[in-house]
């Protein structure tokens, strides 16, 4: 008589883009990364192979859509597909940042839903769900014909906050009038104040501060987003408040995308410090820069990924 195990085998899988957030992961799940041989050729075609089976087991392929956003999706695409043919029994595509997520309509014609069609890559690649966080738009989830759940790092975020108040006077911020449902959250979860930023943006990458929605005059401001990409925003947002009379200002975000001169651009700024999580890996600028500070969404991520093994339900990590 053949004996059969019952518990289930969880293997945690990453990509390139977000090693170390992977490998903190796998550490507070009691477990290390399963091992995926990776190798790019002269002509830019990835090549992925698995080290060892995956047969029957619960797989958890953890990649962050940054760092060469093109590069990244097809990575983790090849090793969810890989995962299928090696028959593993169920596959969570992990993203901590969901990549082209601003691109979730049709802004004019003969236009693109990006979106949706790297939903779509994902579902036919193989993955029998998906994990995000902070999706930019509460619709994508609905682009996947598979169970999605999106964590909100609003408890994370929310902590660091409570710890830099002290005692002062704190107005929680939207740093535009589509993130008002997003700050209005945390300003409940502090019991604060809510002022939003009223800006026209004129093209993608620049925006212009127009005034300001509520007295901020001797307050510390804490302006919460998703994702910080250029800086520009953030920055015109936090000179706009200081010059409303803001006593500081401080910017929350989960994503820390930070492209081109972004870096430079927070550290010339108002803004008394920018904190991000570390869904996106540090840049070497980053890492030295003295206004940019990274807190960590480990546990969080952690612990959905427990709760899906065991078949528990996550609802609970999104208050």
């Amino acid at each position: 008589m053949i004996e059969q195990s019952t518990k289930k085998r969880m293997l945690i899988y990453s990509g390139s883009s977000n090693s170390e957030l992977a490998k903190k992961v796998a550490n507070e799940l009691g477990t290390e990364l399963a091992e995926v041989e990776k190798e790019q050729f002269a002509s830019g075609e990835i090549y992925i192979r698995l080290a060892d089976s995956a047969r029957g087991a619960d797989c958890f392929v953890l990649q962050s859509h940054s760092g060469g956003i093109n590069f990244t999706i097809m990575e983790q695409l090849l090793i969810v597909d890989a995962l299928k043919r090696a028959s593993a029994k169920r596959i969570t595509a992990v993203i901590p940042y969901y990549g082209y997520a601003r691109q979730d309509r049709k802004p004019g014609p003969r236009t693109p839903i990006t979106a949706k069609l790297v939903a779509n890559l994902i579902v036919k690649s193989g993955a029998d769900r998906v994990l995000s966080m902070d999706l930019h738009a509460g619709q994508i989830q609905g682009f996947f014909d598979i169970p999605t759940d999106n964590l909100f790092a609003a408890p994370v975020l929310t902590s660091d906050i409570k710890e830099k108040i002290g005692s002062n006077n704190p107005m929680i911020v939207s740093p535009d009038v589509g993130g008002v449902v997003r700050a209005r959250l945390i300003a409940s979860r502090i019991n604060s104040d809510l002022a939003i930023v009223d800006k026209r943006r004129e093209k993608a990458g620049e925006s212009e501060v127009m005034n300001i929605i509520g007295d901020v005059k001797d307050r510390s401001c804490f302006m919460v987003d998703d994702i910080v990409d250029s800086a520009g925003t953030l920055c015109n947002a936090a000179d706009a408040l200081i010059n409303s009379g803001a006593k500081e200002v401080y910017a929350h975000v989960t994503h820390g995308v930070l492209s081109g001169e972004a870096t430079k651009r927070v550290n010339d700024s108002a803004l008394t410090k920018l904190v991000v999580t570390d869904t996106i890996q540090e840049t070497v600028d980053v890492e030295k820069s003295n206004k940019i500070e990274t807190i960590s969404v480990v546990h969080l991520l952690g612990e959905a990924i427990k709760r899906i093994s065991e078949e528990r339900s996550v609802s609970s990590l999104f208050d």
